[in-house]
């Protein structure tokens, strides 16, 4: 028996409203808008929620001095068009790059997130 209906992937950042509207335009998501969070929604009922946080510190990926804690993998058909349609988005392409079969990325607060061939 389960407890709940669906889990909601909560990410700390400094604007709810910046990363709702960057991971709507991402993933073809609803934008629900709200106060201190806001959380976008798709039609099959999985929820994304961003959380104002004050005195926010992005991760440092790969490193551990401020930990990922989470991460978004994303899959696309195409790494190179996915690429340019995240950096237009407002993403930027992280430095250190260990595989060939996804690409790590930074959202505009900070967190790494891939793109990952499907």
């Amino acid at each position: 028996m389960a407890i709940a209906r669906s889990p909601v992937v909560m990410l700390d950042c400094p604007d709810p409203k910046v990363l709702a509207e960057f991971y709507a335009a991402l993933l073809g998501w609803e934008v629900a808008p709200g106060d201190e969070w806001w959380s976008i929604r798709s039609e099959d009922g999985g929820v994304l929620a961003f959380q104002r946080v004050e005195d926010y510190r992005p991760p440092r990926w790969p490193g551990q001095e401020t930990p990922q804690q989470m991460h978004i993998d994303v899959d696309v058909d195409d790494l190179d068009e996915g690429e340019a349609a995240v950096l237009e988005l407002g993403a930027t392409r992280h430095e250190h790059q260990p595989g060939t079969s996804f690409r790590v990325f930074l959202d505009p607060a900070g967190h790494p997130f891939c793109l990952c061939l499907a």
